[in-house]
């Protein structure tokens, strides 16, 4: 009996070794008897979770079982002395999800990662489209958890303070294939961000250098700053948007704001400020108005409110630009094609002398005048896809004129304006700038876009300087012989989408992809909008496109596509009278969406678009209701509803 009871026993810890073994395989500090990964990692060593090693090796053996590990790719990157530690796994569309030991407990939390701390994956459209965001990653927690290390999408991540230089010349090979750091080698040259990649699709014993690895790692780096190691994932412009925000909910948005003023109290009164909250209470007892000369009533929300509005803007406001800033990023418009609208506001602006003054004291708005488009020009480091001194340069800025004038400390910037049409602006402007008003073309209120403070501000394509409205008009709406017209690039995760239900699918719906470049095709381009009842504009990497205005400029019904995009003066315009918006989801049905619409609707819609027309035209010397006096209006507009007195 006491022979049984012991072999009984012996079994019994015979088996809690083995499973003890298989849940350390492969993190435990070796491999076990039965595991078929080869032995030449012998050497490769992994940490327990209590344990603060000088080197180690973290790797990312394939998905399924380990035995395959000796035919994959193999990720090995080592660092000196990290005991703060923490893994990230890709989950969903792009969000990280941090996993660590807290001091306290374990748990799983959410990791947000700072926008000066890491290095950003993007494009730039530059033609220039948005970088996707950066998130914050100093965190506490001193212990690793390897979990889920087995995932192939992984992000080791040190947290701040961990004193770890990862200069690319200060790691060499060791004879098992991890790096070790070399503090003999200089790493002046390599100081910030380290980039390599491989296409290596075995394992190998010999790392010769950082560009053997499987996957794409990203070093960024800086005495007491935080080091990331990260494969490449999507950026934010080609992934559908976390959160949706569609028309309807922005009208209540819009009502909620204007119950309530958002902006900061002054330090001081101003008899500025008191001109302003008179002008708010004739705005809201405006007498009845019903029809106009000059205004077409159902292209606004409120015809009394915008007329009374206008005017009274007309006879009061008074707007300082400041001096300050050299060319060609401040005072040197761009007056022609994609990003010309911040230019031929800057140009109009400051040749104004009706609205302009010379005396500070005697503003009620203050414009900042810099071209977000050169900016980028004149800064940008091409392919570095780091943005962080073009925001660094506009808050400079933002703090030279603050220290040398009185009037931006006094409203926080609440009286302050922009106007810029770059999709990098809501980055370049944020938490400096955050109380100024903000006349952007990228109006996503998911990246920041106030609705009742900031303006929509259109996108326009102007091709002529000396005639922006050269071409403008089409055919009647009993002449338009195609249903809906798109061509254009494939940018962003939506057009592909679009042509996929529609491209070659029904010859009432022109879809096309990119049309070739040449005049003969920019005219047939011109020449399908002129002939269509309706004009397809699906956002592109950011939420807004030149295509709504284009298809103004040809009496063509917009049918816009974009979720969480601010129409242009959305504060006084009614777009359900000259457009169509659409969901993104809405796509497969967008031919039955579209012939479900009356002929009386669509001549109602096609009527709208040509009596809005002049609201999105730029002219040399600026005309009544024309794009320079709506953008300033809605400006104006705004700061009258947000503003607060002392």
């Amino acid at each position: 009996m006491g022979n049984r009871r012991l072999l009984f026993l012996l079994g019994v810890l015979a088996v809690n070794y083995l499973l003890f073994q298989s849940i350390l395989v492969p993190y435990g500090s070796g491999n076990a008897p039965w595991s078929s990964v080869p032995q030449k990692y012998d050497k490769v060593r992994f940490p327990s979770l209590h344990s603060t090693p000088k080197y180690f090796t973290v790797w990312t053996p394939p998905m399924g079982s380990v035995s395959g590990f000796s035919n994959s790719s193999a990720f090995i990157a080592a660092v000196e002395k990290m005991p703060n530690l923490i893994v990230q796994f890709e989950v969903g569309d792009g969000e990280k999800m941090g996993k660590h030991n807290d001091e306290n407990a374990d748990l799983v939390s959410e990791r947000n990662m700072s926008n000066d701390d890491v290095f950003e994956h993007g494009t730039d459209r530059n033609d220039a489209r948005s970088l996707s965001e950066k998130k914050d990653v100093g965190r506490k927690g001193d212990r690793l958890d390897l979990e889920n290390v087995g995932s192939k999408n992984f992000n080791a991540i040190l947290a701040k303070g961990s004193n770890v230089n990862f200069s690319g010349k200060q790691f060499s090979k060791t004879e098992g294939g991890a790096l070790v750091n070399d503090n003999n080698m200089d790493s002046r040259e390599y100081d910030g961000v380290r980039v390599h990649t491989s296409h290596s699709s075995t394992s190998s014993t010999n790392v010769t250098s950082l560009e053997n690895f499987a996957q794409k790692v990203v070093f960024s780096a800086s005495n007491n700053s935080a080091a990331m190691i990260t494969p490449r994932r999507k950026m934010r412009c080609m992934m559908p948007p976390k959160t949706r925000t569609l028309i309807q909910e922005m009208n209540h948005i819009l009502v909620r704001r204007r119950a309530s003023a958002r902006a900061m109290r002054p330090r001081w009164s101003s008899k500025r400020d008191m001109e302003i909250l008179a002008a708010r209470l004739e705005i809201e007892h405006a007498p009845i108005v019903t029809q106009d000369k000059e205004l077409y009533a159902p292209l606004f929300r409120n015809l009394s409110m915008f007329k009374r509005s206008y005017e009274l803007m007309e006879r009061t406001l008074k707007v300082y630009i400041y001096k300050d800033g050299d060319k060609p990023i401040f005072h040197q418009p761009i007056l022609k094609g994609l990003y010309a609208s911040e230019g031929w506001f800057m140009k109009l602006m400051e040749e104004n002398k009706y609205f302009v003054v010379k005396d500070p004291s005697k503003a009620h708005l203050f414009y900042m005048p810099f071209s977000a488009r050169m900016l980028e020009h004149s800064l940008y480091v091409r392919n570095s896809h780091n943005r962080t001194n073009l925001r660094q340069f506009l808050k400079d800025y933002t703090d030279k004129i603050s220290a040398k004038y009185r009037y931006f400390n006094r409203t926080g910037g609440a009286d302050h304006f922009l106007v810029a049409c770059h999709d990098w602006a809501p980055y370049e402007t944020r938490h400096h700038m955050e109380y100024c008003i903000k006349a952007l073309c990228n109006a996503d209120v998911t990246q920041g876009f106030k609705i009742g403070r900031d303006v929509s501000f259109p996108e326009t394509y102007v091709r002529s300087v000396r005639d922006p409205q050269r071409d403008q008009g089409g055919k009647p709406p009993h002449q338009r012989s195609f249903l809906a017209f798109y061509a254009g690039n494939m940018h962003g995760y939506l057009r592909p989408i679009l042509l996929k239900h529609w491209k070659d699918k029904d010859p009432d719906m022109k879809i096309y992809g990119p049309m070739p470049h040449g005049v003969a095709n920019k005219m047939n381009y011109i020449h399908h909008m002129k002939n269509s009842k309706y004009c397809i504009c699906p956002k592109g990497y950011e939420v807004n496109s030149p295509r709504v205005v284009e298809a103004i400029f040809y009496e063509c019904v917009p049918v816009i596509i974009s979720d969480n995009f601010v129409p242009p003066f959305f504060e006084v315009l009614n777009w359900d009278a000259f457009s169509i918006i659409l969901a993104e989801k809405d796509i497969p049905n967008l031919k039955q969406i579209l012939l479900s619409v009356s002929q009386e609707k669509y001549l109602k819609l096609q009527l709208g678009v040509r009596k809005a027309q002049k609201h999105f035209f730029w002219h040399v010397k600026p005309l009544k209701y024309d794009l320079f006096h709506m953008t300033l209006h809605s400006i104006w507009y705004n700061r009258v509803f947000q503003i607060k007195l002392r």
